[in-house]
């Protein structure tokens, strides 16, 4: 199985969206978003979306996204 091959059939996975595309550049986008190599505004305006609508999206999957670093939360928590 190819790298492309084994990203359609995770993509596939996905029920957000209804085509591939769509799935792929999600999973494209929650990469670079996680990574910190995009912004939460860039990572919406790249799925067409309102940046708080896609980011409910994430809160409705269960994914955490925070602006804070790990360092930040953890001073937060301690304050």
């Amino acid at each position: 199985m190819t790298n492309r091959e084994a990203l359609r059939s995770v993509a596939a996975e996905v029920q957000l969206f209804n085509d591939i595309e769509q799935k792929e550049t999600f999973l494209f986008v929650l990469g670079a978003l996680f990574s910190r190599v995009i912004s939460l505004k860039k990572a919406a305006e790249m799925m067409e979306m309102e940046p708080n609508i896609f980011l409910e999206l994430l809160d409705i999957m269960g994914l955490e996204f925070s602006y804070l670093t790990s360092q930040d939360v953890a001073l937060e928590k301690d304050w």
